[in-house]
């Protein structure tokens, strides 16, 4: 595994579990990551929780205007018309595509707080959640001194004084904690059954195929995900269903050590990681 990441030309963390049968291993699963993304799952469970209190409704229509959208290329992030529809769709779109406006609407319904709170109650007292994706847009541009996009992204000096790339300052988690996160989801014990089987099906309908779904290309198996993306930061958390019954949590992380934007390879590595670890499970 170790191999594939220093091929692929990144540094890497894993966890993997057998969801049914409690067998796990790990390369770094207990050092904090960054979560870029993947911190849509612990503010879906939030959103999920607090559904089942009664403190929302999933089916409350929200109004997204054209103006003030947190940047992003999917989703309402990249549309040019004001938007107006329910939670749950704007939750089904956060992780769908990973839409960013998405996400920060929900952020505004549930709050950070909410979001950090209920990864306490599930004990995971490893994962944070600090910023937004506009706050962590803001951040990046400040500490790049207002370089456009295009230009942080092919300098390295940029790009190493961005505080979003350090887990000790923004939203942090490990890979230990998100495969936990990710059990207590496909067990039904992250929120109520109704809820659970909701962010089942928003992670089985992800539409990226070409990180963890890579790994296991086959048409019997079935993964659920969601990726994870910032400048040298390539991750994604999911389940892996095999037709037997096996069902196994996985969480890749990986920071590669060139700055560009297209890398399949550092792409690829994450299926590669997590098909590794998930036949070490099958086989043990």
């Amino acid at each position: 595994m170790l191999a594939a990441f220093r091929e692929a030309g990144v540094t890497g963390q894993v966890h993997a579990v057998d969801v049914l049968g409690g067998r796990d291993l790990g390369v770094g699963a207990d050092e904090d990551a960054v979560l870029a993304s993947v911190f849509k799952v612990p503010l879906l469970v939030a959103f999920a929780r607090l559904a089942d209190a009664g403190a929302l409704d999933p089916r409350e229509r929200v109004h997204v205007p054209a103006e003030g959208r947190s940047p992003g290329p999917t989703g309402i992030s990249a549309m040019l018309d004001p938007v107006d529809m329910s939670l749950r769709d704007l939750a089904f779109l956060m992780i769908t595509v990973s839409d960013n406006t998405a996400a920060d609407t929900l952020v505004g319904r549930v709050g950070l707080d909410a979001v950090n709170a209920a990864m306490r109650e599930l004990g995971l007292r490893r994962t944070h959640v600090e910023h937004t994706g506009q706050d962590m847009y803001a951040l990046m541009t400040e500490d790049v001194g207002g370089l456009d996009p295009a230009e942080f992204f092919a300098d390295p000096a940029a790009i190493a004084r961005m505080r979003v790339l350090d887990p000790a300052v923004t939203n942090r988690g490990t890979p230990r904690e998100m495969t936990r996160l990710l059990e207590l989801v496909w067990r039904d014990e992250a929120a109520s059954p109704e809820s659970c089987a909701m962010i089942r099906r928003c992670m089985g309908l992800q539409v990226w195929p070409h990180r963890l779904a890579s790994g296991f290309p086959y048409d019997d198996v079935m993964v659920s995900g969601k990726t994870g993306t910032l400048p040298t930061i390539r991750n994604e958390i999911g389940v892996v269903e095999y037709p037997d019954g096996g069902t196994y949590a996985v969480a890749v992380f990986t920071r590669s050590s060139s700055t560009a934007q297209t890398q399949p390879r550092a792409d690829a590595v994450i299926g590669v990681a997590a098909r590794l670890a998930v036949e070490a499970l099958r086989r043990s």
